[in-house]
């Protein structure tokens, strides 16, 4: 059977996922009467929730004869390891954009991965029915995108449609019939080439593990595309590492293969086709699964190196042990190793203490999706505050520069820029009009002035304004950069919140907390007013008098306390405090909880 391997790349919410499903309907993957969940390649619960796609997956469809085998990608650059292997297993690329929006920093993070590989991307102009698209002024961008990441001549010469994934249409003119999504699947047969790999079918098998995952039934399993011959179940393959070294020799207990939205078993894995293979027990992604005789590894894509880092620790304080059942480092490592094993874009390092682990990755998005997971699974753990990591180059010290791209009300540019080039030192790039009373801002800033900047940028723009950000390049180090302003207010007691205690500290600040919470010494209970951190007693009740005026009970009124999101927890901790995750609670806390440990500290670092 003829075979095409796609991926469709796209930037978060310009429906990717929304038009994989309209494309296994129209196919015939689903029978007539079959109940389908809406965006069924998010599968994960996190991804649900959040509307966002964080692992790449695959499906396959038939058209006119042909398989065509869809990779869904993620679109967040901190999920880019993802992306990187699996565009090295596709021969072509559907880029998705927004005919509203234009081409956003994520597209041009994957585009430029797709461009650098010399895939041909076809280009599909999603939801023209809006009322605020304009396809043709997206067009535009696109090609002048493509121009600026070096495109080819033959890259730059590419097919577009006209769609709406949600309408389940596209034409090749913007004024089309809008039936069905067929002039996309006959563009795809006609654009994208068959595999290359077919025509090594004769040759020893080869295979380049792209994804890693494990089924509770067939144990460890490896996606990737066969680059050559042909296996089946029961035939003995070796794995070797990037160098080449003999990792392990293992018997094929199970090929398996994507068919609609699930994987079925197929009797033999040929040259070209997307199959996971189940079997081995140690080897990993960017391994090479090869018949005996084979002794050259393929070559791996590199992958960008990590930028940010967070330690994760067991959880100490006086509450430890009583939401979560997975308390132990020795648990939280081996968890911690099994998603580095998986996931490449991630590193796992040891400290001295033994009972802390620092783990690097791409960004705090990345970061907050391994933490919830891990909290969801049963585990309790205590989180600093994300650092940045640098790099030495002919004695210059480089630090990460990201590029924010900001869409905002016309009233709120000033305040938006002021911040970001003053406090966080920031460049602006170019500033234009977006469409009505609206400016877009594009400017190079370091990581460490976006870390905890998120909260700031809605106060400052109302909660209207659009930040989105992406791994820019390396530059010289900017000099400090200011902190948290405000400083904290601290619980000085163990026990269980008063609500008249709480009532009488709400001209002090902020409270994170509300009445009959229970809180320990050392606890950051809300944020104060000023720039020190002060010591209170949330535990104070009302005294009561032998003579009761009429009028001294009345019911105490508490202003609701702030709640944070675990991503927005870990943004506003600053270096000498924690967060403790736990499967019920997420608290913020000072690294030392006894008063005079904290003031040793301080004197010392000073």
């Amino acid at each position: 059977m003829d075979i095409r391997n796609i991926a469709i790349i796209a930037h978060v919410d310009h429906g990717k996922t929304t038009l994989v499903d309209e494309l296994l309907k129209q196919s015939g993957a689903f029978r007539e009467n079959q109940a389908t969940a809406e965006r069924m390649m998010d599968s994960n619960d996190i991804e649900r929730e959040r509307g966002i796609t964080i692992l790449a997956k695959a499906t396959s469809v038939e058209w006119k004869g042909t398989r065509i085998n869809i990779v869904d990608t993620p679109g967040h650059a901190d999920f880019g390891g993802e992306v990187e292997r699996i565009l090295s297993m596709v021969d072509g690329v559907c880029l998705l954009v927004d005919a509203a929006e234009g081409p956003m920093p994520q597209t041009k993070f994957v585009t430029s991965k797709a461009l650098a590989l010399g895939l041909k991307p076809i280009v599909v102009l999603n939801k023209v029915d809006k009322p605020a698209a304009e396809p043709d002024n997206a067009l535009n961008d696109v090609f002048d995108l493509f121009a600026n990441l070096g495109a080819t001549d033959e890259q730059l010469d590419f097919p577009h449609v006209y769609a709406s994934g949600i309408g389940g249409w596209a034409d090749e003119a913007l004024d089309g019939p809008r039936k069905d999504l067929s002039a996309l699947f006959d563009l795809i047969l006609r654009h994208v080439e068959p595999p290359k790999q077919i025509a090594h079918a004769g040759e020893p098998f080869k295979m380049l593990a792209t994804t890693l995952g494990a089924d509770p039934f067939i144990g460890r399993i490896l996606t990737g595309r066969v680059e050559a011959g042909r296996a089946k179940a029961g035939d003995t393959l070796k794995a070797l590492s990037r160098s080449g070294d003999r990792i392990e020799q293992f018997r094929i207990s199970k090929v398996l293969a994507f068919r609609g939205m699930t994987q079925q078993t197929i009797d033999e894995a040929v040259a070209g086709d997307i199959v996971t293979i189940a079997g081995m027990t140690k080897a990993t992604v960017a391994d090479t699964l090869c018949a005996a005789e084979v002794d050259t590894a393929l070559p791996a894509q590199p992958i960008d190196p990590p930028t940010i880092s967070v330690t994760f620790g067991i959880n100490d304080s006086p509450l430890a042990g009583q939401d979560g059942k997975k308390v132990q480092s020795r648990v939280i490592r081996e968890r911690l190793m099994k998603e580095a094993e998986s996931n490449v874009a991630i590193k796992v390092e040891d400290t001295d203490s033994g009972d802390a682990f620092v783990v690097s990755g791409r960004g705090e998005l990345q970061m907050g999706v391994l933490i919830e997971n891990m909290r969801r699974e049963g585990f309790e753990l205590s989180i600093s505050r994300p650092r940045v990591i640098y790099r030495e180059e002919d004695g210059v010290r480089l630090e990460p520069i990201e590029e924010a791209i900001i869409d905002v009300d016309d009233e709120y540019t000033g305040a938006v820029i002021e911040k970001l080039t003053g406090d966080r030192k920031g460049e602006m790039v170019d500033m234009r009009p977006a469409g009505v009373g609206k400016t877009r801002i594009v400017a190079h800033v370091p990581s460490r002035g976006l870390i905890g900047y998120h909260g700031e940028f809605m106060t400052d723009t109302r909660g209207n304004g659009v930040l989105n950000r992406i791994f820019h390049g390396w530059a010289p180090y900017k000099g400090p950069i200011q902190g948290r302003r405000q400083g904290v207010l601290i619980s000085m007691e163990n026990g269980v919140s008063v609500a008249y205690a709480l009532w009488n500290l709400e001209d002090r600040g902020k409270m994170f907390i509300g009445a009959q919470e229970q809180l320990y010494t050392g606890m950051i209970i809300g944020e104060h007013s000023r720039d020190n951190d002060l010591e209170v007693n949330p535990l104070k009740g009302k005294k009561l008098t032998n003579v009761r005026a009429s009028g001294t009970d009345e019911a105490v009124r508490l202003t609701p306390p702030v709640r944070m999101s675990l991503e927005e927890a870990i943004a506003y901790i600053d270096d000498d405090e924690l967060v403790e995750v736990t499967p019920k609670n997420i608290r913020l806390r000072k690294r030392f909880l006894d008063p005079h440990e904290r003031k040793r500290q301080a004197r010392a670092e000073a």
